[in-house]
């Protein structure tokens, strides 16, 4: 009998939800995805080294030699995700799903740029827009920056998708793709019913992809739905048959591992009976949201997290530079970083001037005084959160 995951790959796209290139040739997916977590993660690896610092390097020359390195970091963010996915695409064959910036998730004109700037540098790079898709937080602001983007020729996938709301105001858009996250809707009811466990069958995430799902191919949508954030195979076998899944690497072993038939649960020829079609505007999808508590909470915490990755990535990477430019540099960074978040400049930092996250500032405040000094900022970057010099 064939394993779990090769009778999955005969009825759904397979995609791998990881940043680890070594990942990623184990599995040989069709496409892979990431995100600022994902990255963060994946640059802690040494063997990924050379990588940051190509992206590091690369920034320079485009910035500038005399810019400041807050200037630096920024462009490295956007070449780190392409250099990750440029080397993510020499492994599959199919597409490689690359975020915009989490913090211009209520900033449509902001997406529209960064997605294209995201797409040039992969231009530049030889690869086609049919190989990428640009991922976008599922906000009204996000949804229609993809409308407008499609329209360019530039295809998104959706992420952070909690509700039917978004799921519909995607299709509407015509965006390429959505990503709703089955583990994370199962991880709010758990918290919020205190039930610790959800038959696969009964499981809300995985109700809530099935109902997309029924929904997108009983209306003719174009949209694909990737169901995402998997936190165990009963989950997975219950949505086989669905457009695409994207699976952690983890779980694509255990699914490798395991002998069962697994049946069709999803048909896109022939899809279970849905609600009637809707119609959604600005009103219309801000009231469906507020009475859905799940998404609304959900949507709040992945952008939160999502972008408190991005923070802790920023501060490894000005370290980082600082190793490559020389003291000189580092110190420059160190001091911009200071300055910019003294916002009352009497020579130090509270938590509530800090505009980072609660972590990084934990992780500067060695001293545990509430307080930052220029020399906390100094040495906390080169102590935990920063990458290791080979």
């Amino acid at each position: 009998m064939a394993n779990l995951l090769d009778q999955l790959a005969a009825m759904t796209v397979v995609v791998a939800d990881t940043g680890e290139l070594e990942a990623i040739k184990q599995f040989t997916p069709r496409d892979a995805t990431t995100n600022p977590s994902l990255i963060l993660a994946a640059a802690q690896i040494p063997t990924y080294q050379n990588l940051i610092d190509t992206a590091l390097r690369e920034s320079r020359a485009v910035i500038g030699a005399d810019a400041p390195a807050e200037d630096v970091v920024l462009e490295a963010l956007d070449e780190i995700c392409v250099i990750f996915g440029r080397e993510i695409l020499k492994l599959v064959p199919g597409r490689v799903s690359t975020e915009v910036d989490a913090r211009l998730s209520f900033d449509t004109e902001a997406t529209i740029t960064k997605a294209r700037k995201l797409i040039g540098l992969y231009q530049a790079a030889g690869i086609g827009t049919d190989r990428v898709l640009i991922k976008v937080a599922s906000t009204w602001e996000g949804i229609k920056a993809a409308e407008a983007l499609e329209k360019e020729g530039i295809h998104c996938n959706l992420t952070l998708l909690f509700s039917f709301a978004q799921a519909v105001a995607c299709a509407e858009a015509g965006v390429t793709l959505i990503s709703p996250f089955v583990g994370r809707i199962l991880d709010w009811y758990k918290a919020s019913t205190g039930r610790d466990h959800y038959p696969g069958a009964e499981d809300p995430g995985v109700i809530s992809v099935t109902e997309i799902f029924n929904y997108y191919k009983t209306y003719g949508y174009g949209t694909e739905v990737m169901g995402a954030s998997f936190r165990n195979i009963e989950e997975i076998i219950e949505l086989a048959g669905c457009d695409l899944l994207t699976i952690s690497p983890k779980l694509l072993d255990q699914l490798r591992s395991s002998e069962a038939d697994l049946p069709r649960k999803l048909d896109g020829a022939a899809p279970a009976p849905t609600r009637a079609q809707i119609n959604l505007d600005r009103p219309g999808f801000d009231t469906m949201m507020a009475a859905d508590a799940m998404a609304t909470d959900k949507l709040d915490e992945g952008i939160r997290g999502f972008v408190k990755a991005i923070e802790t990535l920023e501060f490894q990477l000005a370290h980082r530079l600082g190793e490559l430019e020389g003291a000189a540099a580092f110190t420059h960074a160190a001091q911009e970083i200071f300055l910019l978040n003294d916002l009352d400049g009497d020579g130090c930092i509270t938590r509530e001037e800090w505009l980072g996250s609660d972590a990084v500032f934990d992780a500067l405040d060695t001293d545990h005084d509430g307080r930052l000094t220029p020399a906390d900022v100094r040495g906390g970057l080169g102590a935990p959160l920063a990458i290791t010099a080979p």
